[in-house]
């Protein structure tokens, strides 16, 4: 028979997270500091007005690129948080069937084939294979621990081609929790418009910044017009499953997108879309309660890797901590799969996000904090032991 398969769909890697929490299921008493995905509830008056929205029927279709009235709103939450002012929402603005969605299409609408997109590792998971679905050569930038895992200019600059098109700009970080400074994106930005590059920046995680607020580069000068900013509401509003995320970008691009969003997808949820406009417009107190409890776990846990002398920079960002695992002599998978199978806690290996995240670990602190120091006794006893083993 003829083969059924696309080869570049054959050719891309299966997700490094998942084999570990296929068998941490088959383990009883696994802590699970893996999942990138709140330990919260999505807060009652949210979860209240999806279920008001059904009650009252409004179970259709929306629009393809979402409600108006959800459209407006995020306009001015991206106004009131950034200071970025999209003047025509119902153009500039789409709603997707989460943030994943729109970096996949995003994709789609702006390459051609042979394109270049930067991607600087470690990072999210989606991006190297979403960028070759849509026919791109990806070009990694392997980020550096002693840069707290930012991007240069010198490394873009490195990078840059005559086939450049678009740079993933991935901050808050998943999985290194690093973040970029103003001063850090100034730079970058001086480097973009030289090139006449593109930017895909995911803020996924802006809500979720314990060092300074977060700065869009879509607020710099001359960034806006060449900036596709990718959002949603799973992580700051804890509201996952509700499967819901958002792309701002110039009329010309959003256009496109929103073009194969209605073939593939039709439109995001209706009751998520409801749900979704009183988070933006009434949630502002529970984004602050559940990032002063991650903040929380994030000192205690840089307090537990100085205890048990493991190296790793701060994070400022995101719900992660990167801590490095190189004095030991294993590989990330195989410390993790130990780790794992000796001490029942399931831990993602730094090179599920990129081959410059061996010798890391990510950690995610969106669990409670009586797992997490249950964890770390577990961890302690661990690296105890491994150190042990190399006398």
């Amino acid at each position: 028979m003829r083969n059924p398969l696309a080869e570049k769909v054959v050719a891309i890697k299966p997700s490094g997270i998942r084999k570990f929490f296929d068998i941490a299921q088959e383990m009883k008493g696994v802590i699970s500091l893996g999942v990138g995905e709140p330990d919260f509830d999505t807060p009652w008056h949210i979860r209240d007005e999806g279920i008001y929205s059904l009650e009252k029927g409004r179970t259709f279709y929306t629009s393809n690129a979402g409600l108006k009235e959800l459209r407006e709103e995020i306009a001015n939450y991206v106004y009131r948080k950034q200071g970025i002012r999209y003047e025509n929402p119902l153009k500039e603005i789409l709603v997707t069937v989460g943030g994943s969605e729109a970096i996949d299409i995003g994709f789609r609408a702006m390459i051609n084939p042979g394109d270049e997109v930067l991607i600087p590792q470690p990072s999210f998971v989606s991006y190297e294979p979403c960028a070759v679905m849509a026919g791109a050569k990806p070009v990694i930038i392997n980020l550096k621990a002693e840069n707290e895992f930012r991007l240069t200019a010198q490394e873009l600059e490195e990078a840059i081609t005559d086939r450049t098109k678009i740079l993933v700009l991935p901050f808050p970080n998943n999985p290194t929790g690093a973040i970029m400074e103003r001063k850090d994106l100034e730079a970058i930005a001086e480097v973009l418009i030289k090139h006449d590059i593109y930017v895909m920046s995911d803020e996924i995680y802006a809500e979720l910044s314990y060092k300074e607020k977060h700065v869009s580069i879509a607020q710099l000068p001359g960034m806006q017009e060449r900036t596709i900013l990718i959002n949603g509401f799973s992580k700051a509003f804890a509201m996952t499953g509700w499967r819901l995320g958002y792309a701002c970008g110039p009329a010309q691009i959003i256009e496109q997108m929103i073009k194969i969003h209605q073939f593939a997808i039709m439109c995001a949820p209706t009751t998520s879309q409801y749900a979704a406009i009183e988070a933006l417009k009434n949630g502002d107190d529970d984004v602050t309660e559940m990032c002063t409890a991650y903040n929380q776990r994030r000192r205690y846990l840089l307090h537990a890797f100085r205890e048990m002398g493991l190296e790793c920079f701060e994070p400022y960002g995101a719900f992660y901590i990167f801590p490095s695992i190189k004095e030991f002599g294993l590989t990330s998978d195989e410390f993790a799969m130990r780790f794992l199978r000796e001490e029942s806690v399931a831990v993602v290996p730094g090179t599920a996000f990129g081959d410059c995240g061996e010798g890391y670990l990510r950690i995610s602190y969106a669990s409670s904090l009586e797992n997490l120091r249950t964890a770390m006794s577990r961890m302690n006893r661990f690296v105890t032991k491994l150190r042990e083993e190399q006398r």
